[in-house]
């Protein structure tokens, strides 16, 4: 909302200054007097049902009890507010989050490209690579990619892929099988549990 005021510390009438108000929320749920609900569902301090009420009798027991009244489930019917310290719910919340964060396993899709005319000691290194992506619990897509006439001959590389899952067949899995998008040959690998 954008207000603009006359300037009356300058003593002249035709300077202005405009000054911009933002409404900027400090997090996403409502607290105390944001909400605005004619009926809400309130949950005491201890985690107890206290029912259906106004919004202003729920404001008059959190003020009764020293504490806020914070809205946890906006989307319910009829929305539902809790009697609680905000500051130690806010706390509680962003430590959850932390938890689950930390709890949380990331899987990257990690690629090895190999050629159709690849040494076998060449393959064994990139063996040994994929073997290290897959004991840290990582998938492989394994590209095996054609240059000018090599594309004539694409089906008959295909035994490179399989020598290649093959050689892994301990520690993984095949998770899609090998298969042609342009001008690569492609198969993903997982971590065999």
């Amino acid at each position: 909302m954008l207000s603009t005021f006359l300037c009356k510390e300058a003593q002249q009438p035709n300077i202005f200054i405009s000054y911009v108000w933002r409404y900027t929320a400090i997090s996403d749920l409502m607290i105390n007097e944001q909400i605005r609900d004619k009926e809400v569902r309130v949950i005491g301090e201890n985690g107890e049902q206290l029912g259906v009420m106004s919004s202003k009798e729920a404001m008059r027991l959190a003020e009764e009890a020293e504490l806020d009244l914070v809205k946890i489930a906006p989307t319910a019917q009829p929305p539902v507010c809790r009697i609680v310290d905000y500051g130690k719910y806010k706390y509680e919340q962003i430590r959850r989050e932390k938890e689950a964060k930390k709890k949380q396993k990331v899987v990257e899709v990690k690629e090895i490209r190999l050629s159709p005319n690849i040494d076998t000691n060449d393959l064994n290194t990139k063996t040994n690579a994929a073997r290290k992506f897959l004991t840290k619990g990582d998938r492989v897509k394994i590209t095996l990619r054609f240059r000018g006439r090599e594309m004539a001959h694409m089906n008959n590389s295909k035994h490179i892929l399989d020598d290649f899952a093959e050689a892994l067949a301990d520690v993984a899995v095949v998770e899609k099988a090998p298969k042609v998008e342009g001008r690569s040959m492609t198969m993903f690998l997982a971590q065999k549990k």
